[in-house]
């Protein structure tokens, strides 16, 4: 499996909407690239105690091979591209990641029932 994540760095003074990169952005996004799943984050805090976060905002998107994901952003990336203004004037840094294992105490999400 691999992880894109799109991760927006904390900046002062930067403009970031956060309604509507959960409300219009990332759902336009899923339909687009068609991942097995996406997360959307809100930077809250960053390692040390009382410490700035140091992204406001981001997402991963999770596909089943890069392929899958190459062809998407190929397909879609200029549309995805042009939404950016309308909730940011922050520049994304973006990472792709092979995700190399699972581990924890709970069980996974159940994605296909959406929880």
């Amino acid at each position: 499996m691999f992880k894109v994540s799109v991760l927006y760095p904390a900046a002062g003074g930067a403009r970031f909407d956060h309604a509507y990169y959960a409300g219009t952005h990332m759902p336009l996004s899923g339909r687009l690239l068609q991942p097995l799943y996406y997360e959307i984050d809100q930077g809250l805090a960053g390692g040390a105690p009382g410490a700035p976060a140091p992204f406001v905002g981001g997402c991963h998107f999770y596909f089943a091979n890069l392929e899958d994901f190459q062809a998407a952003i190929g397909a879609h990336g200029a549309e995805l591209q042009t939404d950016i203004p309308a909730f940011t004037d922050i520049a994304p840094e973006i990472q792709i990641s092979r995700v190399a294992a699972r581990a924890g105490t709970g069980s996974a999400p159940n994605w296909a029932s959406g929880g």
